[in-house]
Formats: structure tokens, sequence, C-alpha cells
């Protein structure tokens, strides 16, 4: 026992960790901007696949991490604007909307990589990069992201209009100002967050692999709904959720008598028991899946 605690207790082993954790942090971050504008945010899969498949392309065609990273926020900020038009501007069942983008994610991710690069069943290696998670921009710019959230939406005044809107858009409307705008804005920058997070899914480990997100979007939802829609809150219960991933990885490496299939479900485990035993202090958003007006 002693052992195996010990080999948890390795820089290895934390930069692991970091490594699973940022992209359920980021997609954690996106999807409470969206779930706060008032619009129910089950297309964070689709944000995180998407933006991985953007960022490995992106990176291979031009050798430029940096591009790579922009690549993966603009596709997640696209499966947002597609999300906007179904579920603001058309009136669309959000919680169908969602699912639905993120079966599309699934097929459309395949469908480009046969189509640029002739095979959609196997990896896209991005070769000629450091992947050392220290080294890596996209764990610094998560850490710069989770402060600019939470302060962001706590004391700007588009935070302070994101909250509004997710609580009483009547208010927001008869004030003068736009709900329709700012939830526009608000699951803009919630995909583009969330398509960084899908970036660092490929980035970090050198190549992408057709449906890679794996469901890291709705166990970040379940993160988000654990807060309390609180964006600092969501961020450390993503790293639990990092945590319980990397202890599932090093199980499966060191054995343990335990089948793998059974190991492999620990950190969805993990998400089904918190969730129900954990009750968030705030409720939702009052006007969450209502359409406007």
């Amino acid at each position: 026992m002693m052992d195996f605690v010990a080999t948890l207790l390795t820089w290895g082993v934390l930069a692991q960790l970091v490594r699973i954790a940022v992209p359920y942090v980021l997609a954690a971050l996106g999807g409470t901007l969206t779930e706060r504008s008032g619009v129910i945010d089950l297309a964070i899969e689709a944000k995180l696949l998407c933006g991985a498949f953007a960022a490995a392309v992106a990176t291979v065609e031009s050798d430029s991490v940096a591009v790579g990273i922009v690549a993966g926020a603009l596709a997640g900020a696209s499966v947002g604007a597609v999300q906007a038009v179904a579920a603001i501007r058309l009136g669309a069942e959000q919680v169908v909307t969602g699912i639905a983008l993120n079966l599309a994610a699934v097929g459309l991710t395949r469908f480009l990589l046969g189509a640029i690069y002739g095979h959609d069943e196997s990896s896209l290696n991005i070769v000629g990069h450091d992947h050392t998670v220290w080294r890596s921009p996209i764990v610094w710019l998560a850490i710069a992201l989770v402060a600019l959230v939470v302060i962001g939406l706590e004391r700007s005044r588009p935070g302070l209009r994101i909250r509004a809107v997710g609580e009483h858009p009547e208010a927001v409307a008869a004030a003068g100002a736009s709900v329709v705008r700012t939830r526009w804005l608000a699951l803009l920058i919630g995909g583009a967050v969330a398509g960084v997070g899908g970036a660092q899914l490929s980035l970090g480990v050198g190549q992408f692999v057709p449906e890679m997100s794996g469901g890291r979007g709705y166990v970040a939802l379940a993160a988000v709904i654990m807060s309390g829609w609180r964006p600092g809150r969501a961020a450390l219960v993503c790293v639990g959720f990092g945590a319980a991933e990397t202890l599932q990885i090093r199980m499966q490496n060191l054995g343990g008598g335990l089948p793998p299939e059974l190991v492999a479900l620990l950190p969805y485990a993990l998400a089904l028991v918190l969730l129900v035993a954990i009750k968030p202090r705030t409720s939702a958003p009052s006007a969450i899946g209502k359409p406007w007006p």
C-alpha cells in the first residue's frame, strides 16, 4: 500500500494530473458562462471535440502551437454560435440542441479527418513540438482564465449583465440592455474557453483521436451544477475529477487485480456519486432553459 502511495507522490504524476484537469477546468468555465446567461449547455462535449480537432489540424498545417490554440478557441466559439442560432434565434429546445451538436461534432470531425488526411479512424499526430505540461501555454492560460472568469462574472459590467439575463431577463430588457446580445456574448466566450480546453486535449498528448473528448463535457457540466454555477468552485471540482482520472490511469498501469474496464469507470462513478451527494448551495439561474422573449 505504501509503495502504491509513493508512486502517486511524484512530479510526473502531478504533471499528468495538470494535463488531465485543464480540459475539465476550461470546459467547466465555458459551461458556467453559458449557463449563467440562461442557456442550458449540453454542447460542451462538442466544443471540446471541435476545439481538439481544429487545434491539431492548425498546429500541423502551420507548425505553430499558438495558431493551434487560436483555432481551438475559434472552433469552440463556432459551436457556441450555432448553439446560439438554434437556442436564441430559433427558440429550439436547448437540451435537444446540445445533444444534437454533440452527435454532429463526432460525425463532422471524423468526416473532416478523412477528407483532409484520408483516414477517419486513426489519429492525427502532432510532431516536432514539446508537449511537456509545464511548458504548455494552455496550462498558464487556464490559470489566468480561471481568475478572469471569477472576477469578471462578479465585478465587471458584462459579467453583471450575463448573471442578470440568467436570473431576470425582463429587468435587463427594461433597463435598455439587450438580452439576446448578452446571451450571444456569453455563448461565444464560453464556447471559445471550452474550445481552448479541447486544444489541450490534442496538443497535450500530441495527437487528435476521433471522439477523444470521451464524455469530459458531461463531467464538466456536472461540476458546474455541483459548484452551484460558481466558476471558481467548478474549477476545483474539475481538479478533483482530474485527480480521479490520474488515479485510474495509475491503477491500470500498476495492475492490482481489478478489471481494467471497472477501473476506467472511476472518474464517471465519482462524478455520479458527488452529483447525488453534494447539494449546490445556490440554485440554478432562474431563467435557464427559458426562451426569450
